[in-house]
């Protein structure tokens, strides 16, 4: 006799890149078609074949003679990874997805958890979080604000540098339930304190101790970090990141670029950039006068050339909402010329948590809010992230085989109220509420909303 677990508790890298590059072939053709509310996303922003084509076999394996050991039930399973939305079942076994089908039978299961309908998806997979409280000023606690609200994996961006990264190590990254790899700081210093940035005395800017520290551990050490700009980087940007990407060659990592208003013109940082690199808080205010020299967009609000070019080479475009790098009307801007952002990531810290962002199913209902579907959102938070960057296990889709990572929702509609990083509102009418979450086989409890 399986154990029911209801809404109420227990009862007794690389295929992302050809994505992207197919994604900027058709920009390229001619993609003007936005996702602005009332628009229709541009057809070469699928990021999946239909479920239609998707032949059941390659869904569902062999049906385990032993017994599964959690069976989740009666959800809205959206995988983009396997082209699913619909109505599906998740067999577990030994922390490993087993059976993906429908109506997948009870007998023999140890614990059914009922969806009861609910949106089931892959664990999210967060690409920019800040996770070393106690040392870094942006540090907040993992598990209850990943694993806990849908997150079962989670990059953190630059919070350690070679100096504090043993500790972080030691006290983090051993010790957490969310499963979490890490852009190393270029500076040794990494984020510790805001009286002054981290890169502005430039001798901090170590490439050999940076490239030891990623020798020395690199199954946590998913690439570097550079933060651009002049309260991080002051008048160092452009050496800051000539240093980060000669790590990242030496490491054979990719670099993470954080922008902000910078010291050096933005079209020759975009253009230190190579394929796989990811540009965060690539969605920042810019397209207007007062802003004509900082992010993607020029002053008229068109796509800059060189990011453009960016995209063309296979640079990943990530939102990194956090408090002050998310704009709403930047990103209306990019969609209405066909630029969807290649990730979805919170930016989640100490001055983000208690708004204006809350947790990553808020950010990705804002990006629903804004014209993506469903499945468009989730896929940039899943299968997209997953192959970002390389993370020691199989997650972003629940094929027969993968870590038992599975997130669960509830899907509210009504009008909610959504406000970006500078105070801006828009009104969507989906929510992710986070319910429980899956991560490799053990179930998490959301905390209750508010």
């Amino acid at each position: 006799m399986p154990v029911a677990m209801s809404s109420s508790g227990p009862v007794p890298r690389r295929r992302f890149l050809a994505q992207v590059a197919g994604a900027v072939a058709g920009l390229a053709a001619g993609m003007t078609g936005g996702a602005a509310p009332g628009r229709s996303l541009p057809a070469s922003s699928e990021p999946n074949p239909s479920p239609a084509s998707h032949p059941e076999a390659a869904v569902a394996g062999p049906r385990p003679p032993s017994t599964l050991d959690l069976l989740v039930r009666g959800g809205r399973l959206v995988d983009p990874g396997l082209g699913l939305d619909g109505a599906y079942d998740v067999g577990i076994r030994d922390g490993r997805v087993v059976e993906v089908a429908p109506g997948i039978s009870t007998e023999d299961v140890a614990v059914v958890l009922e969806a009861d309908g609910r949106l089931v998806t892959p664990g999210f997979i967060d690409l920019h979080t800040h996770l070393f409280p106690g040392v870094s000023h942006f540090g907040i606690e993992p598990d209850p604000n990943c694993v806990h609200r849908g997150v079962t994996s989670a990059l953190d961006t630059g919070s350690a540098g070679a100096a504090t990264f043993r500790g972080f190590e030691e006290h983090v990254l051993s010790r957490s339930a969310t499963r979490i790899r890490t852009m190393l700081n270029i500076s040794v210093l990494g984020m510790i304190s805001n009286l002054r940035g981290e890169l502005q005395s430039l001798e901090y800017a170590d490439v050999g101790e940076a490239v030891s520290a990623i020798e020395g551990h690199s199954q946590w050490i998913a690439g570097v970090k550079v933060r651009a700009g002049w309260g991080q980087s002051g008048t160092n940007d452009l050496a800051a990141v000539q240093r980060a990407r000669a790590v990242a060659e030496a490491t054979s990592r990719p670099m993470m670029m954080h922008i902000t208003t910078t010291a050096t013109p933005i079209e020759e940082l975009l253009s230190l950039l190579r394929p796989g690199d990811i540009l965060t808080h690539a969605f920042r205010r810019s397209g207007t006068p007062e802003a004509a020299r900082e992010g993607i967009l020029t002053g008229e609000g068109l796509l800059r050339p060189e990011a453009r070019a960016a995209l063309e080479r296979g640079v990943i475009f990530d939102v990194g909402h956090g408090s002050t790098s998310f704009s709403f009307v930047t990103m209306e801007r990019a969609l209405e010329q066909g630029v969807l952002p290649s990730t979805i990531s919170s930016d989640l810290h100490s001055y983000s948590v208690h708004g204006p962002v809350f947790d990553q199913a808020t950010t990705i209902s804002k990006l629903i809010a804004l014209g993506l579907s469903v499945d468009e959102a989730v896929y940039r938070t899943t299968t997209a992230a997953a192959d970002a960057v390389e993370w020691g296990a199989r997650i972003g889709s629940l094929d027969i085989g993968s870590e038992a990572d599975v997130a669960l929702f509830d899907l509210r509609e009504g009008s909610h109220r959504f406000v970006d990083s500078h105070g801006v509102v828009r009104t969507g009418s989906l929510r992710l509420i986070p319910w429980k979450t899956v991560k490799e086989g053990r179930v998490f409890d959301a905390p209750t909303p508010p």
